[in-house]
């Protein structure tokens, strides 16, 4: 019987949810535009590997190999922040321009992207064009690769080498899952609030409606009168 009630105060004022769910909607889409094409954003993610030969000492047995291979896992954690650096981006720009591609080097810093696991260092870039992307992952990889003692003296020493085991791939990336879910979490939301609104108008309204709720308040009905 409850659910009745609530279902016939919302044919009631049906018009609230379905107006505020037009509204909204139609605000949402103008703003979206979702017939003018968004431009293409790519990703590229490329992987290096960083170690430290231990030394050989003939006949005598150390724990060098442990610490080599502890050693490499710091080194890319500071190989992480010197990617984020000024210098590393400036030093990626510089070599771009020497291929013609002139790109500001406070744009590289800040579509470059690090992480790392155990002696794995990962890079990702973030950009609109592909062909420039292209050339950006690969003066990334040659500027780590070849300069890396430039940015940290620890790699000047042939013990010290960094190699680029995954080379960069370039992908196309798909919209982000809150600009797919905008526009449906948009409506429903304006839904729950016009039913919310519809049930606060009726709790206000204090017409009686039909004689159920006359007899709930201990009248006693003689007769109703048709609406037709």
């Amino acid at each position: 019987m409850e659910l009745r009630a609530y279902w016939l105060i919302i044919r009631r004022r049906w018009w609230l949810p379905v107006g505020l769910v037009l509204l909204v909607g139609l605000i949402t889409v103008v703003m979206q535009k979702p017939w003018q094409p968004s431009p293409a954003s790519y990703s590229a993610s490329m992987r290096f590997n960083v170690g430290i030969q231990p030394e050989r000492i003939p006949g005598v047995y150390t724990y060098d190999r442990y610490y080599s291979m502890l050693t490499s896992e710091y080194l890319v954690d500071d190989l992480g922040e010197i990617v984020r650096s000024q210098l590393f981006a400036s030093a990626v720009s510089q070599q771009l321009a020497q291929e013609g591609i002139n790109v500001p080097a406070g744009v590289i810093g800040a579509s470059t992207q690090p992480g790392k696991l155990h002696r794995i260092l990962t890079v990702n870039v973030g950009w609109g064009d592909e062909k420039q992307l292209r050339a950006i992952a690969n003066a990334i990889a040659a500027t780590l690769t070849q300069h890396s003692a430039d940015f940290f003296a620890q790699f000047s020493a042939p013990e010290a080498d960094i190699r680029l085991i995954d080379p960069p791939v370039v992908s196309v990336v798909a919209p982000p899952a809150r600009q797919q879910l905008d526009l449906p979490l948009r409506v429903a939301l304006a839904l729950a609030a016009g039913i919310g609104l519809a049930f606060l108008l009726d709790y206000l309204d204090d017409s009686v409606r039909d004689r159920r709720e006359l007899e709930q308040m201990g009248f006693l009905v003689l007769g109703e009168v048709p609406r037709q």
